[in-house]
């Protein structure tokens, strides 16, 4: 991470899907096929 942004390439290395969690809620980022991202609770 440099200056508060994150490249999504790090983030998707490994998988097309994450989960953020932020307190006690879950968040799925996808990157879907169209390379596009979706987040939803």
């Amino acid at each position: 991470m440099r200056g508060g942004q994150i490249d999504s390439r790090e983030l998707f290395a490994a998988a097309r899907e994450i989960i953020i969690a932020h307190g006690e809620d879950s968040y799925r980022l996808r990157l879907t096929s169209q390379n596009k991202l979706i987040l939803t609770k």
